[in-house]
């Protein structure tokens, strides 16, 4: 008697899923207990680089909904992009630095404050934090030039350091003294002060307010396992995983 191999999928997905779309994989698997899913990681325009090079995928679950449909437009995906989480930027605080919602901005403009953001083009939370600047600038003339040239871009780039395995990145950089102030994700700020409890976490005021929508495709030559895969994604269970992080239902997730 022969036993029907087991099938791989290879999900790429944004850095910010690390934790929620491991437990998904996992999830998944105990379903179908035939298919392995290898969950690759890494800022989103990284991974589609690689995609584009030629390195297999399967689905690709981005943390902005450009990159997705730039693989659908040029053929690369054969589902169009399909929303199925959100997020927002916050701040993520030493314990040291006297910052709170309404005092943000102040805090970011000033010399004394080192401020840590991804990596624009790159990393799709690099964009939504110039979004924030670009907001910033509405509301205090030259704040735009300013914090696009004091920002540090620490996280998400080809070359930016790396957090030692079983660290988040977040909390290890803000642990290495990189930053003093960091815009990033507030699923991520939540994981990072399970790592160090005394991180201060800021909402960003409304003014300044940036929303991440997170999109979903299907690659092209993709087995019809990835389809159910991206299906089970968008579901109740998946979903209930992705609040368990901190992500809010996307617009294509039913109803």
């Amino acid at each position: 008697m022969t036993c029907e191999p087991i099938e791989t999928l290879r999900l790429f997905a944004a850095g910010s899923l690390r934790a929620s779309m491991t437990d998904v994989a996992l999830s998944f698997e105990a379903k179908h207990p035939r298919t392995k899913i290898e969950v690759v990681l890494g800022a989103s325009g990284l991974l589609r680089d690689r995609i584009d090079g030629g390195e297999v995928a399967h689905i690709f679950a981005s943390a902005d909904m450009r990159h997705p449909q730039i693989l659908f437009q040029s053929g690369q995906a054969r589902t169009a992009v399909r929303m199925f989480a959100r997020n927002r930027l916050c701040a993520i605080a030493r314990s040291d630095i006297a910052v709170s919602s309404d005092t943000l901005l102040d805090a970011i403009l000033s010399a004394d404050v080192r401020l840590g953001t991804s990596t624009p083009k790159s990393d799709p939370a690099g964009d939504y934090a110039d979004e924030l600047f670009k907001k910033a600038d509405g509301l205090r003339t030259g704040a735009f030039a300013k914090l696009a040239a004091k920002a540090l871009r620490l996280s998400g780039g080809p070359d930016t350091q790396k957090a030692p395995a079983g660290h988040n990145q977040y909390a290890w950089l803000m642990s290495q003294g990189h930053a003093d102030i960091f815009l990033t994700y507030r699923t991520n700020a939540l994981l990072a002060k399970l790592e160090i409890p005394s991180l201060q976490i800021i909402d960003i005021p409304p003014r300044l307010s940036v929303g991440a929508e997170y999109g979903l495709v299907v690659l092209k030559d993709a087995p019809p396992s990835a389809d159910e895969l991206a299906e089970f994604i968008l579901g109740s269970e998946a979903q209930g995983i992705l609040r368990g992080y901190g992500f809010q239902p996307g617009d294509d997730v039913p109803g």
